[in-house]
């Protein structure tokens, strides 16, 4: 079942974001494996992150490995996101 996640990054900058995706692009295998869909809004206090995921196991696994990345980059932990089960999704075109 698909699960829709949303998280609130309070203090966190684009510069930071775009630091975090860049090595989690260069990692080995595909981190982003289960990921239907990715919006990142900027907001006056940080970041607002939208998800679409496949499955509650993929989400798990991309914060298993987001994390510890994220760490790296000084981005903190926060609060936990919220996630959905999703009734419906379709892709406009497909």
């Amino acid at each position: 079942m698909a699960i829709f996640m949303q998280a609130e990054l309070t203090g966190v900058t684009t510069g930071q974001y775009d630091e975090l995706h860049a090595k989690l692009r260069s990692l080995p295998g595909n981190p982003f494996d289960g990921c239907l869909a990715h919006v990142t809004v900027p907001t006056g206090s940080g970041l607002r992150i939208f998800d679409l995921w496949e499955s509650e196991q993929a989400l798990r696994r991309f914060n298993e490995t987001v994390m510890p990345v994220a760490a790296e980059v000084g981005i903190p932990q926060g609060g936990m996101p919220q996630t959905s089960q999703v009734h419906n999704y379709w892709v406009p075109g497909m």
